[in-house]
């Protein structure tokens, strides 16, 4: 095996002691490491996947360390422990590669202990899962337990095992065709690494990254269909100025500037200044000219300026991100119970402070990415009792067990 797959272990290693040590996201992560080891794009496919199945599986690789070593582990040994076996009872990698690259991660003092914790790997393979099989459903599919018996109280037992089992598996990759750009859809019908989604125009399943002249040109933007849920409720038409409050980095402002024809008015809004200029540089990529950017925290009160000027407001707030751990692997682990309870009082204030600033006769969707009624519904239906002069017009919630796509939430309130 060439010395660079070496570098690939020792790459998830390091990932996974920062990703413990901090609050770093794992995305960046593998970003910073595939590019400190100058890893091909096979190399950092293997770390990325290498990450994934040790971030998915935490719990249960624990449970088949705890079978095969007795005793205390350092970190780091746990880490490479966690790596190796990965390899060989998820994602099926060669013994012999998984093995010998994987103990050599380790310093000289451990590496006996990882090569004989391994081998028994090997030998007892088929025992051992066996024996996960045999897990309680939280430890079993590796999320919390406050989390399992969350999902079973307000889902049921079904639909809460179906959750985790989506969480579990790779997240697709979709793209939406840019219709700013008159090329994007035919150029992506005739690839033949694409597949409509069914049911929702303009997007596309990929196999694998997109080619890199798609990004460069602005042809499509990566997003799960389930993002469009907000902006269809938001209905936004050309010549209306339009606020996406909390827009970075500029998904779903790319899609109300579509539906706008790139006519009208947009104004972009993050709370983090850092974030503009991706934001900046997302929307002029796909040709998105009818858009201004600026920052703005909208646990504060808006500027006079903003008020009663919108047809349309956006607020993706921040939310709890159970609908789409799928995708960010760190959320199931860095989530706490009290932190939904925190983030409900910042999403009640983004809204109340949003509502002076639509026009009469305006409308406001909120969204986010959450599956837990209590920041979705009930935030909603707790500003309009306070609210009288607006009144809910739709809702709209995604689940992955039940839509095949990421969970989201978005409701449209319309004011009289």
């Amino acid at each position: 095996m060439p010395a660079q797959a070496t570098n690939v272990r020792r790459a998830a290693i390091s990932a996974l002691r920062a990703w413990e040590k901090g609050h770093v996201y794992m995305d960046s992560l593998i970003d910073r490491q595939a590019a400190k080891n100058s890893l091909s794009r096979q190399d950092r496919a293997l770390l990325q996947s290498i990450l994934s199945a040790v971030l998915r599986n935490r719990r249960l690789l624990d449970f088949w360390i705890g079978k095969l070593r007795k005793g205390k582990l350092d970190h780091e040994t746990r880490d490479i422990l966690r790596v190796g076996i990965a390899q060989l009872l998820l994602l099926g990698i060669a013994d012999h590669a998984a093995v010998n690259e994987t103990v050599n991660c380790g310093k000289l003092s451990v590496r006996g202990l990882i090569n004989a914790v391994l081998r028994q790997t090997i030998e007892r393979r088929e025992r051992l899962l066996e024996q996960a099989a045999e897990l309680p459903v939280p430890e079993r599919h590796s999320h919390p337990d406050w989390l399992w018996k969350r999902w079973k109280k307000a889902f049921g037992h079904n639909k809460a095992l179906a959750l985790m089992e989506w969480n579990n598996q790779p997240a697709k990759t979709f793209a939406r065709a840019n219709s700013l750009r008159p090329d994007a859809l035919q150029t992506i019908e005739q690839h033949e690494r694409t597949t409509p989604v069914e049911g929702v125009d303009g997007f596309f399943q990929l196999e694998g990254p997109p080619p890199g002249e798609w990004i460069k040109h602005g042809l499509v933007y990566i997003q799960d269909p389930a993002t469009r849920h907000s902006v269809e409720l938001l209905a936004p038409n050309p010549g209306e100025i339009i606020l996406d409050a909390c827009a970075a980095p500029g998904g779903k402002s790319a899609l109300i500037a579509a539906a706008m024809d790139n006519q009208g008015e947009m104004l972009c809004t993050d709370s983090n200044p850092k974030r503009l200029p991706r934001l900046e540089e997302n929307l002029e990529n796909l040709g998105i000219d009818i858009a201004q950017v600026a920052a703005h925290d909208w646990t504060k009160p808006a500027p006079a300026e903003w008020h009663g000027k919108f047809d349309g407001i956006l607020l993706d707030v921040p939310c709890s991100n159970t609908g789409v751990m799928r995708r960010r692997l760190d959320a199931r682990w860095r989530l706490q119970a009290t932190d939904i309870t925190s983030v409900i009082e910042t999403q009640k204030l983004i809204l109340k402070n949003a509502l002076p600033c639509a026009k009469p006769g305006g409308r406001i969707v909120y969204s986010t990415c959450s599956i837990e009624r209590e920041e979705n519904y009930d935030v909603v239906a707790d500003c309009i009792s306070q609210n009288p002069d607006w009144s809910i017009q739709n809702d709209h919630q995604a689940f992955p067990f039940k839509d095949q796509t990421d969970g989201a939430y978005a409701a449209c309130i319309l004011k009289s």
